[in-house]
């Protein structure tokens, strides 16, 4: 991973430079349809890097023969509450490509994205969903199997922080939904357990992928709450060093994308930017998903890859904490759950 992480780092501060200094709109020979090349921007999440630089040269394909134009694909990375925030503070994205949906409905509360986004693609416009597991390091020398091993005296936890990180909410989100079986819905009982969690953090960094770096990279802590397709690339690159460990309930994570209206209208770019996303369900698209370690969202393609994925897991959903908007009403907002147990 360390050394496709370099590559794609370099790729990603050259396009934030693009971003930076030609966000004030394309030319009008860019933005017409007949013109012989047109650019978009995507404003994703941490963890996308290496599934995004291949897709983008699969869809550049798709786009050339379909459309007989060139299309080029600028992309930016971090924490999705963060780049949800750059979004909405200036950062113009043809389409975003982030964590959760809260983060896009922020985007869309600020004006810039058009109500009902999520009916616009298919399964909630979320075309590859993940999960929640654990990395640890070959041997499982803590004996980490489940989450109640996390809160065992000497065992450092690494995982970002909920605040600035679309993967840190779905990673404490499964960790409550552990401990509000284990304790019957007490909810006194489950934040004494999400506090102890929490005690044992090392580090607690911006976004998924500092996460894996921290773990991997800088060899900090005994175990990484991590998305699963973090975990796959990790082993990946490092097949000697790590294994990954299932917990016996996680959550069905469902990143969500969508167009960036008032930037592909202002820039001309609506049609490319639509079917950016919509390609994201074709078949090739979603075969790479799965290659990607991401979930297919098609279900028979899912089954393709049912001996790299455990597709018995034990999953709970947004859904069981009320949406997005409660979830964070209760456990993410300032003064909310995370910032109690945090604090105290």
């Amino acid at each position: 991973m360390k050394n496709k992480l370099i590559a794609l780092l370099l790729t990603t501060v050259v396009a934030a430079g693009t971003v930076l200094t030609g966000c004030s709109g394309q030319n009008k020979e860019t933005t017409s349809k007949d013109a012989k090349e047109i650019t978009i921007t995507n404003v994703s999440y941490d963890p996308t890097r290496e599934f995004y630089a291949a897709y983008d040269e699969l869809f550049q394909k798709h786009w050339q023969k379909e459309k007989g134009q060139t299309v080029k694909v600028t992309a930016s990375h971090g924490g999705s509450g963060s780049q949800a925030r750059s979004v909405i503070e200036g950062n113009e994205a043809d389409v975003v490509t982030l964590a959760l949906a809260h983060d896009i409905t922020a985007i869309q509360d600020a004006g810039l994205i058009e109500d009902g986004w999520m009916d616009e693609f298919d399964k909630d416009s979320s075309p590859y969903t993940s999960t929640i597991v654990f990395l640890v390091r070959k041997g499982n020398d803590k004996d980490i199997h489940d989450w109640n091993d996390l809160i065992k005296s000497g065992v450092d936890v690494i995982t970002p922080n909920p605040k600035t990180s679309g993967g840190a909410c779905w990673n404490f989100l499964a960790a409550w939904a552990y401990a509000k079986e284990q304790f019957d819905g007490d909810e006194a009982q489950i934040k004494k357990f999400m506090k102890k969690l929490y005690q044992n953090v090392l580090v607690l960094d911006s976004g998924a992928r500092g996460a894996t770096s921290t773990f991997v990279e800088k060899g900090q802590g005994d175990v990484l709450i991590a998305w699963e397709n973090e975990a796959y690339l990790s082993m990946e690159e490092y097949p000697d060093d790590y294994e990954i460990v299932t917990p016996s309930i996680s959550i069905l994570a469902q990143p969500s994308v969508a167009v960036v209206d008032s930037v592909a209208k202002k820039r001309g770019t609506e049609e490319v930017a639509k079917e950016y996303l919509n390609y994201l369900y074709s078949d090739d698209a979603q075969r790479l998903a799965g290659e990607n370690y991401y979930r297919p969202s098609n279900e028979k393609i899912l089954k393709e890859f049912s001996n790299q994925f455990n597709l018995d897991m034990n999953l709970v959903t947004i859904d069981d904490f009320g949406g997005w908007d409660q979830a964070f009403k209760d456990y993410f907002d300032d003064g909310a759950v995370f910032d109690q147990i945090y604090s105290e």
